[in-house]
């Protein structure tokens, strides 16, 4: 799923080029090592920045094939009296297109508002369909947002996680994307408590830095085989963090940290499980103490998993950490007419959708 081709259409000249080249040459070398390749494809004998882009994109192991029995539309079905918009939110930092589905359920008015970041190689309308949000949001009467990430920012449609200037409050697309929220929760009246955001590999990695970085737009984050904050800083560093050789980052919040659900599978080759435990690590450090940790196993469809769930001292769950055993680099029950899904379950958005609500079981 990632396929890192950062800043492809944004021109590169003297130091920064020179530092992309070392950078690439050095993660080529090892990925050649790794994969038992000989000498002919060195990075020697590549003149230029796109030669090494195109290496590293045959190298990069993108994942399982993708789970799409059918072409994606544009378009999707929708029940009666529900919207699909499509809008455009302009920051100080850029601008992203978006669309936003407003289920009929929400006639009376919404119920929460809950963002939806695709993965690489995605779309917008590719991830609703594979997550099956849409018929959540009909069900309980939410809005879901769902931005797009822009070719001009990353060729391959990532969202920028692994990028200085993409990890911080009031930068780059963190500022676009809380400011999207923001735009949307005065729009549809709901509180900054009924905001939430969700999303797979790259998109999970940005979910994770806007929790950390907007603890006061989002309530609570779903993150699907996603990536610790600041866990990478450039193209290098973010494979490292992708193979579990993750170091670890001094740059942690002070403040405390906002409830968050974690799916990741144990056969997950593209971002290593180790990823999930980071982030389940860093959300349970930044939650109200004492808390009370406790897990449990069981099995859903025959696939077993472990859920460790961290209860503050309010009696809210404030963490739950899913390992599913099998589970590879896809959305964990979503539907087959989208890519990178798992219909096996469990069912990821609706577990999600339980956390941020705070169903009972």
């Amino acid at each position: 799923m990632f396929d890192f081709n950062i800043g492809a259409r944004r021109p590169m000249t003297g130091e920064a080029r020179a530092k992309r080249l070392a950078d690439a040459q050095e993660l080529v070398q090892r990925q050649l090592a790794q994969h038992g390749l000989d000498g002919a494809s060195s990075p020697s004998q590549l003149s230029n920045a796109d030669g090494l882009t195109r290496l590293l994109q045959r190298l990069l192991p993108v994942g399982e094939s993708p789970t799409r029995a059918t072409p994606v539309p544009e378009r999707l079905d929708l029940p009666a009296g529900a919207q699909f918009l499509s809008g455009r939110h302009q920051g100080r930092s850029g601008s992203r297109a978006y669309r936003t589905y407003v289920p009929a359920s929400a006639d009376a008015g919404a119920t929460a508002i809950v963002m939806m970041l695709h993965g690489c190689t995605q779309t917008l309308e590719d991830f609703a369909i594979g997550t099956g949000m849409n018929a959540l949001a009909e069900r309980y009467g939410f809005v879901v947002l769902y931005p797009e990430q822009s070719r001009g920012a990353n060729a391959q449609t990532c969202w920028n996680w692994f990028s200085p200037n993409d990890q911080t409050r009031d930068r780059g697309e963190p500022e676009i994307l809380a400011g999207m929220a923001r735009e949307a929760m005065s729009h549809y009246d709901v509180p900054p408590d009924r905001c939430f955001v969700a999303g797979l590999s790259a998109g999970a990695a940005m979910a994770v830095i806007l929790g950390t970085t907007y603890p006061d737009v989002f309530a609570a984050a779903g993150v699907h085989s996603g990536l610790p904050y600041r866990s990478a800083r450039d193209v290098a560093s973010a494979f490292a963090a992708m193979a579990g050789q993750r170091s670890e980052q001094s740059a942690e919040p002070s403040h405390p940290g906002i409830r968050t659900i974690v799916f990741h599978g144990s056969a997950d080759s593209t971002v290593h499980v180790s990823n999930g435990d980071g982030i389940a690590r860093n959300a349970d450090r930044n939650a109200p103490s004492p808390s009370l940790q406790t897990t449990r196993t069981g099995q859903v469809n025959g696939r077993t998993c472990s859920v460790t769930t961290s209860t503050g001292p309010d009696g809210r769950d404030h963490l739950e950490h899913w390992v599913i055993d099998g589970l590879g680099h896809a959305w964990s029950g979503g539907q087959p007419g989208g890519s990178y899904t798992d219909p096996q379950g469990p069912d990821a958005s609706a577990e999600m959708i339980r956390f941020f609500f705070e169903f009972k079981d």
